[in-house]
């Protein structure tokens, strides 16, 4: 049966606009994006095939655009169509992240600093540069790795950091298993950072290892 014949109540566009987004299930969401079926299924079908395909709504958000193109309704125009959605996010929490100090946003900092880096199927490691009062200057990933380590070279942060002019950064990097619990040699890193940045009177304020779930403030666990 069409969308259109269901229900008011159960259309996730009317959903949508008389409770919310946050009401509807990943496959409504899904259905408003992909906006139209295919032969035989409703948007909401296709959404509910897609996900059940890709194994959940982020590996359908990460894929890469040969794996998205395979399946069924979906072709170049989508795929273009999703990075730009996935974009404009990212930018909006910038945006939201930019408007104060870092140290007085640390909920804006977190999803910042994920929405950066949790996709990325390899190891990175990257800065949040700051100034003085702890506005952001700048992000940028210094240096990337293969499936479970990157090499990080403190010459190369010392560097950035100079360039930026900054005052303090926020160091971070992901975890791709998703496990955000820091190795031993996370810990002895940001102790080599820390005081090599302190050399050149650059504070580092946090390091955040992002993985699923909430990203893991070394700082919180008292080990920076």
């Amino acid at each position: 049966m069409s969308i259109k014949n269901w229900p008011a109540a159960e259309r996730p566009r009317e959903k949508l606009l008389k409770r919310g987004a946050a009401s509807l299930s990943d496959a409504e969401l899904l259905a408003i994006f992909l906006r139209t079926g295919v032969s035989g299924k409703s948007a909401v079908d296709l959404a509910r095939y897609l996900l059940n395909q890709f194994g959940g709504l982020r590996n359908l958000l990460e894929a890469d655009q040969p794996a998205f193109m395979r399946e069924l309704g979906l072709g170049p125009a989508k795929y273009t169509q999703l990075q730009a959605v996935m974009e404009i996010g990212r930018r909006h929490l910038a945006e939201n992240l930019e408007r104060d100090p870092a140290l007085e946003s640390p909920r804006a900092v977190r999803n910042y600093l994920k929405s950066m880096l949790r996709h990325e199927r390899s190891e990175v490691f990257a800065c949040l540069f700051l100034d003085s009062k702890h506005r952001p200057l700048g992000f940028e990933v210094l240096f990337k790795g293969s499936i479970d380590s990157a090499s990080v070279y403190p010459r190369e942060v010392i560097k950035r950091s100079l360039a930026h002019n900054a005052a303090a950064l926020i160091l971070c990097h992901n975890h791709p298993s998703g496990i955000a619990e820091p190795s031993q040699a996370d810990r002895v890193l940001t102790q080599r950072l820390k005081e090599a940045l302190g050399m050149i009177d650059v504070r580092v304020l946090d390091h955040f290892i992002i993985g699923d779930g909430e990203p893991l403030s070394m700082v919180e666990y008292g080990w920076l």
